[in-house]
């Protein structure tokens, strides 16, 4: 199905009750799509969706949105996935908030409005568990091909720079070439300490 936009976001199509019932933060069809036939197309930012015109079988159109590209800290990787990467000692920025988030610090963080999930990662180190941070980058790739995903650390560079290397990597790139996409798509600072560079180059 090809890709179109809502407010200039990438976006993706679900149709009919089974797709609506498998995607994230939607309401079931018959009820949207009567509402879609009354005010026509438009925007839920905050939710992250947008309700176009009724189609086959009086369902909606139902678009779930991934961020704005021009966002600030967010990461376009090749698949056209967006993920954001932001330190934590800044405020969250407005609207629209994350529907998925990575935490990548030493302690556990403070709870947020969003799901998310924490990985026991201290600062300028390495994961603690290495399975587990496997499984939790491979769990916000995947969500983030229909879902607002954030990757953060406490400054938004080292910790963070490498989880989004590593998810370039799960989209394709090669591990030699991670960290300098990273550099250049994201932040020039980021992955800051050599064996971080050098978990990238061995992540699977």
């Amino acid at each position: 199905m090809p890709p179109t936009t809502c407010g200039g976001a990438p976006t993706q199509l679900v149709r009919g009750p089974d797709d609506l019932a498998g995607a994230a933060h939607t309401a079931t069809g018959p009820a949207r799509a009567s509402a879609s036939r009354a005010l026509g197309p438009r925007t839920d930012n905050r939710r992250g969706i947008c309700w176009g015109p009724p189609i086959n079988h009086g369902y909606a159109r139902v678009v779930v949105t991934a961020w704005d590209p021009t966002t600030a800290g967010v990461l376009r990787l090749p698949s056209g996935r967006l993920v954001r990467g932001r330190g934590l000692r800044h405020p969250v920025p407005p609207d629209p908030l994350p529907t998925f988030a990575l935490y990548l610090l030493g302690h556990e963080p403070p709870p947020v409005a969003w799901e998310s999930r924490w990985v026991r990662w201290p600062d300028f180190w390495l994961p603690s568990d290495h399975a587990g941070t496997a499984d939790a980058l491979r769990e916000a790739w995947m969500r983030a091909r229909t879902e607002r995903v954030e990757v953060a650390c406490a400054g938004g560079y080292g910790r963070t720079g490498t989880a989004l290397a590593c998810l370039a990597v799960l989209d394709g790139i090669p591990n030699r070439e991670a960290v300098a996409y990273v550099r250049k798509h994201y932040a020039a600072r980021a992955v800051e300490m050599p064996w971080q560079r050098r978990f990238v180059s061995r992540f699977r």
